[in-house]
């Protein structure tokens, strides 16, 4: 067997239309050239994605209760999306703090994590990967969770770093 990446997500949610509006207005993704597809579901593609679509959501309706995974019972834990850049990092935290989904900030060392949490309070990541020619034993010996100082990692590889060069992609 050869996977290679994951090529969408389905989420159940309370209300399609708010959960839409998130997705699209804070995190950037658009309705894939079909739309919704069905009434009460939504499909929807990350922008610069090459899948049909990343992300499909599915309304239960408003007496859904809140997912127990982690808490009272297994589950997914959190998706992760990968930026281009630090820069669409640093513009994605104001985002996400004005938008009030921001929940916490990262260094995993050899990764830049900022974590949210959507309308149903569905966990999510976005991270900006070290790219290859970059990376430091100091940024290896770092594994692990520290706070993240956006601002610092800014200024020591600028807001035009490309993420995951040699790791995550090969550029063409």
């Amino acid at each position: 067997m050869a996977i290679f990446r994951l090529n969408h997500a389905v989420l159940y949610v309370r209300n399609v239309a708010e959960s839409v509006a998130f997705y699209r207005d804070v995190l950037g993704f658009g309705y894939t050239e079909g739309g919704d597809a069905y009434q009460g579901a939504a499909f929807l593609r990350a922008p610069g994605s090459t899948n049909d679509h990343d992300l499909g959501l599915f309304e239960l309706g408003p007496q859904a209760g809140p997912s127990g995974a982690g808490q009272t019972t297994v589950g997914l834990y959190h998706l992760a999306w990968e930026v281009d850049t630090l820069g669409d990092l640093e513009d994605l935290a104001a985002t996400l703090t004005e938008a009030g989904a921001l929940v916490g900030q990262s260094d995993h060392g050899t990764t830049k994590s900022l974590y949210g949490k959507d309308p149903n309070g569905l966990e999510f990541e976005v991270v900006w990967i070290i790219p290859a020619d970059l990376l430091t034993d100091e940024d290896r010996a770092k594994a692990g969770v520290r706070r993240l100082d956006l601002a610092a990692e800014v200024d020591k590889y600028g807001r035009d770093a490309r993420s995951g060069v040699g790791i995550s992609r090969v550029l063409a």
